[in-house]
């Protein structure tokens, strides 16, 4: 039944970007890139003071529309690569192409470190009389690392030592995950199937994976302490040239949030750990027909849940039906990325683990990654990665700088996705038991969104910290790792010895240094904006349309001003968790 369900899944065709890996057109734009860069130095280097507004505006938009093109080059290399990261000729072509459009960045560096010399006065002027006014958010958020800014020479130096060295150790790590096989039961598996079985109906089958990823994890525990401890000295050691205050400031500058904004989360979710996440794993365990439940049991179904295999198809028109009850618009735009080839959702070996969307280039389109194994998480995922792949289409129009929208405000799109798809199963379910175990479903994805990710941003912290003082050992990361997940998950959840290892497949942590955060921001942010669209009587589309069109050009108080909220009032973090309390209220109820 698995197989025939699971049959046909789609891949996708990334010929819109190239056509192969060895083709002309690659080729060319590669060529023309490096000599437009060099073309751009020679017309711009030590002139930016001498431009008037309209010609930094032209010189902006050459900047942009080369960027658009090394932008196109790495998207393809990428997917290419995230779909056989055990290749050895794709790794090859994907380390060729960083270095290729690492040494044309170089040429470029250049631009945004004299734009920071241009002085304040002077640009707001030059702002009056010309077009550059449509740059000014992308100026304002290089502006904001003026204070952090090194000497040419030495960001140089950084830009180009990156790839033989912190874009090096991201391949070590992705290559090493992608390569790992846990055995099952006499059966070989890559990390995400065998990751996928912790969430299996039957507790025998989820301990079994769980002892597998743990003894494997552990076996290569060395190696990702390795990779973890020299990114982290890494960071330290550029944090302490740049004079960064903290380990995540950086993060919160490219994410356009302020730290107080940050740490008033954290603290809220930290400090809402045992009326949410304590007191739902006391209540699963309740259900188990147990006191504590072993934490191969965190995600378990419960007890005549559906476990049925969805097939692709449905998966598919649950997601868009529900994208199309909110507004036919979503739902007609999502319903693009399956009718031409922009998903690849099969589970195969060397293949990325995981979910992601891609927003490659505004010229071109989104791909979505998927491994898609059929169960109600999976139609979920497919759920949030459409809302990013949506939310992506409709900044592109914003162009290559002012496209992007801030990691905080990039998980909206996706988690409002999954919850209409949530809200509208929950509303075709009548039967009381159904119900309960699709509110428990929910809560749990919502437990490890929020409660789940601020505890990694905590470890995160914690072990940035620590790596200052001393290179960090296995155990010392792992006691790390424990502590913070004992805090986070409460009495109810048995930890075992192994679980220590568990830290070390989190891709965040080696990708993107705290990111983490962002998940739990986009999960309060959107739990506070459906309340409103439940209340509201109408215009809310064409608000939440507006915010997903501003793209980066827009910080978070410009964008929810519209919808009366404001994410640096400390009670807005609270509204966005009583939606979870809510949740749990009512599953003890029933």
């Amino acid at each position: 039944m698995t197989e025939v369900a699971l049959a046909n899944l789609p891949e996708w065709d990334l010929s819109d970007l190239y056509p192969s890996r060895t083709s002309p057109e690659l080729i060319e734009d590669l060529d023309t890139a490096a000599r437009d860069a060099k073309a751009f130095a020679e017309q711009y280097k030590g002139k930016l003071t001498e431009l008037d507004g309209q010609g930094l505006y032209l010189a902006i938009a050459k900047y942009e529309e080369i960027g658009e093109m090394e932008g196109r080059i790495m998207s393809y290399a990428y997917l290419v690569y995230a779909g056989n990261m055990s290749d050895p000729d794709i790794g090859k072509f994907f380390q060729t192409m960083q270095e290729k459009i690492s040494a044309i960045g170089t040429d470029l560096l250049f631009f945004t470190l004299e734009l920071n010399r241009v002085e304040e006065d002077r640009l707001q002027a030059m702002y009056e009389a010309s077009s550059l006014k449509k740059y000014e958010p992308w100026l304002n958020n290089v502006r904001a690392l003026k204070p952090y800014q090194l000497s040419d020479d030495i960001e140089k130096l950084l830009h180009e030592k990156d790839i033989s060295g912190r874009s090096a150790w991201v391949r070590l790590f992705d290559e090493t995950i992608a390569g790992l096989k846990f055995e099952i039961d006499g059966e070989e598996m890559a990390s995400q199937q065998a990751l996928h079985l912790l969430s299996n109906p039957n507790a025998e089958v989820r301990k079994k994976a769980a002892k597998s990823i743990g003894k494997v994890f552990g076996e290569n525990v060395r190696l990702f302490s390795l990779i973890t401890n020299t990114l982290a000295k890494d960071k330290a050691i550029e944090d302490e040239w740049r004079a960064a205050p903290e380990p995540a400031t950086m993060r919160h500058l490219s994410n356009q949030v302020e730290a107080d904004v940050v740490n008033a989360l954290s603290k809220a979710v930290q400090d809402a750990y045992p009326r949410l996440s304590h007191r739902y794993y006391a209540i699963k365990a309740k259900w188990m027909g147990q006191d504590k439940i072993d934490y191969w049991d965190r995600n378990a179904p419960l007890p005549d849940s559906d476990d049925r295999v969805i097939p692709w198809d449905e998966a598919r028109d649950t997601v868009l039906e529900a994208y199309g009850r909110f507004s036919p618009e979503l739902s007609e735009l999502g319903k693009e990325f399956f009718e031409k080839p922009w998903i690849d959702a099969s589970v195969r070996p060397g293949k990325s683990p995981g979910a992601f969307a891609h927003p490659t280039v505004p010229s071109v389109h989104p791909y979505l990654l998927l491994n898609y194994q059929g169960n109600i998480r999976d139609v979920m995922t497919l759920a949030h990665e459409l809302g990013h792949g949506v939310h992506q289409l409709l900044a592109a129009p914003q162009g290559g700088l002012l496209a992007d929208t801030p990691l905080t405000l990039a998980e909206t799109a996706s988690v409002f996705g999954e919850q209409l798809t949530f809200r509208a199963l929950l509303e075709k379910e009548t039967d009381p038991d159904k119900r309960r175990i699709m509110l428990a479903g929910k809560v749990e994805d919502m437990l490890n969104t929020v409660v789940r990710q601020i505890a990694f941003y905590e470890f995160e912290r914690r072990l940035h910290d620590a790596r200052k003082e001393e290179e960090l050992s296995p155990d010392q990361i792992g006691k790390i790792w424990m502590d913070v997940q004992k805090e986070s998950l409460g009495p109810a959840i048995r930890l075992h010895d192994e679980y220590q290892y568990y830290w070390s497949y989190i891709p965040h942590f080696i990708h993107s240094p705290f990111y983490v955060y962002a998940y739990a921001f986009g999960d309060c942010l959107v739990n506070a904006l459906y309340a409103i669209y439940q209340e509201a009587e109408s215009g809310f589309q064409d608000k939440y349309f507006d915010m997903l069109k501003a793209g980066g050009t827009l910080r978070h108080k410009e964008l929810l001003a519209p919808f009366n909220l404001d994410a640096s009032d400390p009670a807005f973090w609270s509204k966005g968790l009583s939606v979870i309390e809510g949740f749990i209220d009512e599953l003890e109820a029933l």
